[in-house]
């Protein structure tokens, strides 16, 4: 099923999409924009309980006399009273004539509340030639005052947080040499150009009776975004299917899509594995379909997750004589928290041992039951090598993406994301960007989180030079400023300054971090939950053995309550791992370890990407930790902090003492009063405490990092060469 978007159930009520984001909202379904997507839960309960004759009942009542607006839902209604009043103020005064009534006002996207003081009229003439010009101009300025005065009234400017000072007298709409000659009376010398700070900027408009408000730089580019979300177009057209072909290593996507596209795409490939991810454009039968190659290696996995994000359809390629591997799950996984339909390709159907039937059962563990056993998973038989299935695959693709209806308005500013960036020399910053909306010129100004550039040349993946690329459309593009960050959105401003300030700012307040989205965790589980903002919590489970992983899973399913759902995206055995933290924070999931551990780069990336990782070794504590979360019960928080770690690199068997382990100490410190766990595999095989810590034959109380000792451990002799030996300490925190 597609998604429904606020756009598509508006039309069910006849009511503009902008006004139903608002009545969304005001029903607790929280939505950004008409763009959003609707849970089958959301639209039933909406349905619930809106009533539309009421509404319009209410929107009726609701309009001033003679008033010629739509919804009382739109902003600046005080604006034609404001123009009225200052007409009327006008012809009070000075019985003078407009000689027209062209409006004055430039307004850039997002000053919305940004008055036009004196332009909103034409220049007054007077028509009276025996009056003095001196006379006219003394009325013009009394009409000009008038309407400020007016317009002032009960509103605020907002202005950044930083800016310049020919930026502030833009806004306010003062000449710049009276903003300066008023820093100058309070002793601070500036220039045009130079940038003061919010605080200043308020006192100078207070000096000329504005009232400021700050408003941040990233609601400036969150409300650009969302003006272009808002902004009603009926000219989508159909547009090509953006398809993602994923699986496990050596499962032959790459050869798939060399045979699809009929080049050699493998002989540039390092090892005949993919590099980097690939776009394509293909055509099939007078049809575009834009394809997107996502390495299968583990090294890869971030590239896999955010190809997911951007797609429409993925193709999972299975082999037929391997069968579902652990990375084909993870595929099947990062698909699913996506959104994306799945479509089978059963891969080396002519390779001996091919047993397609078997890869069909195993796929109904990950619940893709296929068309011929009842299901709704399209499974295409191929062969890569001798191009068997292809043209039937091709003719499924184009099916799912007729059923999918995907339209885009390619008369709009462009907006896309960033399938990959480098650096080539000669060139400079590259990147492939994938048009999603709109169109991209040559010359177009674009920014991408703190980057910006002006397209200086656009090339398709044939090599072949264009001037502007459509939607679904992947091109390499130059003349960036920096590399773009794979994944990122970027969109079309007006002009490179505005888009270089924009860049700037971010950088600035950014403090060279990436701006990331604050991911959920236990602790702040219920506020979220009464305040409306999530209906799903998603978990990631990670375990010694599958057993545990369906015993956790049937007790969270008995957790659902009217108000959330929980939802387990991912299970496998074994250590929590990069892939496992990249899905959390692509989904905004909760990582569940049952007596596993998380490696050193999962931990690095779970504390960067903000995701909460919950480690356990009683089934009951997990449950009973989600449960009191949902309920707002939390008790105090004990938070686990690794001291260090040890490799064990022989081991002795001592008569009448035991088993000694050879250690060297790769990080941290080993304390002779430490907890330890023994980690082999990354699965945890033993908790308890040091017996004795020598460094050659002293007793030591602690060793550092680089240095070799042996530990002795009480109650546990079945000690291996590659275990380790991980000392820890429990801190209390209080909610």
């Amino acid at each position: 099923m597609s998604k429904l978007r606020v756009y598509d159930f508006a039309k069910n009520y006849n009511i503009p999409s902008k006004e139903f984001v608002v009545i969304l909202n005001q029903h607790n379904i929280p939505v950004k924009n008409h763009m959003s997507a609707l849970t089958e839960q959301q639209i039933s309960e909406f349905e619930e309980k809106f009533d539309k004759e009421k509404y319009f009942r209410d929107l009726e009542k609701s309009k001033p006399a003679g008033s010629q607006e739509k919804s009382p839902l739109k902003a600046s209604q005080n604006e034609p009273q404001q123009q009225k009043q200052a007409n009327e103020t006008s012809s009070a005064k000075e019985p003078v004539k407009s000689k027209n009534a062209h409006g004055g006002s430039s307004k850039k996207p997002g000053d919305k509340k940004r008055p036009v003081a004196g332009n909103q009229g034409s220049q007054t003439k007077v028509r009276d030639h025996s009056k003095k010009e001196k006379t006219a101009r003394s009325v013009y300025k009394r009409i000009k005052d008038e309407k400020k005065k007016t317009t002032q009234e009960n509103q605020i400017y907002e202005i950044p947080e930083i800016l310049t000072v020919g930026e502030l007298a833009d806004i306010l709409e003062i000449n710049v040499t009276e903003i300066i000659k008023t820093l100058m009376m309070a002793g601070t010398m500036v220039s045009i150009n130079q940038e003061i700070d919010f605080d200043t900027a308020s006192i100078v408009a207070s000096e000329f009776g504005f009232e400021v408000e700050a408003i941040k730089i990233e609601d400036v580019v969150a409300k650009i975004l969302e003006e272009y979300d808002e902004e009603e177009t009926e000219n989508e057209t159909i547009r090509p299917a953006v398809v993602t072909v994923m699986g496990h290593v050596d499962h032959g996507k790459t050869s798939l899509l060399d045979r699809i596209r009929k080049t050699n795409v493998m002989s540039s490939e390092a090892g005949g594995i993919t590099q980097h991810i690939g776009a394509y454009t293909v055509n099939v039968k007078n049809q575009s379909i834009t394809f997107i190659d996502t390495p299968g290696h583990e090294a890869f996995t971030a590239m896999r997750s955010r190809g997911a994000q951007i797609t429409d359809i993925a193709v999972l390629v299975v082999a037929a004589d391997d069968g579902v591997m652990p990375q084909t799950v993870e595929a099947i996984n990062h698909a699913k928290a996506a959104g994306v339909p799945i479509l089978v390709a059963i891969n080396k159907i002519d390779k001996p041992g091919a047993d397609p039937d078997r890869v069909k059962q195993d796929l109904t563990k990950y619940n893709l039951v296929v068309e011929e056993w009842g299901g709704e998973t399209i499974a295409v038989p191929v062969s890569a090598k001798t191009g068997e299935g292809i043209d039937n695959l091709l003719e499924m693709i184009i099916m799912m993406s007729e059923m999918e209806e995907l339209t885009a308005d390619a008369g709009r500013e462009a907006r896309g994301s960033v399938i990959e960036a480098q650096v080539k020399r000669g060139t400079g910053p590259v990147a492939t960007l994938l048009v999603q909306q709109g169109t991209l010129h040559v010359g177009d100004s674009i920014i991408s989180g703190t980057t910006y550039g002006k397209v200086r040349t656009m090339i398709d993946d044939k090599t072949k030079r264009l001037k502007k690329a459509g939607p679904s459309t992947p091109v390499e593009v130059s003349g960036l400023s920096d590399i773009l960050v794979a994944g990122d959105d970027f969109i079309v401003l007006e002009n490179e300054k505005e888009a270089r300030q924009l860049a700037q700012k971010r950088k600035e307040l950014q403090k060279g971090e990436r701006i990331r989205r604050t991911n959920i965790s236990l602790d702040d589980l219920f506020s979220q939950i009464q305040d409306g903002n999530i209906q799903d919590i998603n978990i990631i489970i990670k375990a010694d053995v599958q057993g545990s992983i369906e015993a956790i899973i049937q007790s969270l399913e008995k957790l659902d309550n009217a108000s959330v759902r929980i939802k387990v995206i991912h299970g496998a055995v074994g250590a929590i791992n990069e892939t496992d933290i990249l899905l959390a924070s692509t989904s905004n999931a909760i990582v569940i370890g049952f007596n596993v551990r998380p490696d050193k780069n999962a931990l690095k990336l779970a504390e960067t990407e903000e995701v909460d990782i919950r480690l356990y070794r009683v089934i009951y504590d997990a449950i009973d930790d989600i449960k009191k979360a949902m309920e707002g019960m939390l008790a105090p928080e004990y938070r686990e902090k690794v001291l260090g770690n040890a490799e064990i690199r022989e081991v002795f068997k001592i008569p009448s003492i035991g088993t000694i382990a050879g250690c060297y100490v790769i990080d941290g410190k080993i304390n002779r009063n430490d907890d330890i766990r023994i980690i082999r595999d990354g699965i945890v095989v033993f908790e308890g405490k040091i017996e004795s810590l020598k460094r050659f034959k002293d007793d030591v109380k602690e060793v550092s990092t680089g240095y070799e000792c042996g530990i002795g451990i009480e109650k546990f002799n079945d000690l291996k060469t590659g275990d380790i030996i991980e000392a820890f300490t429990m801190e209390k925190i209080e909610r």
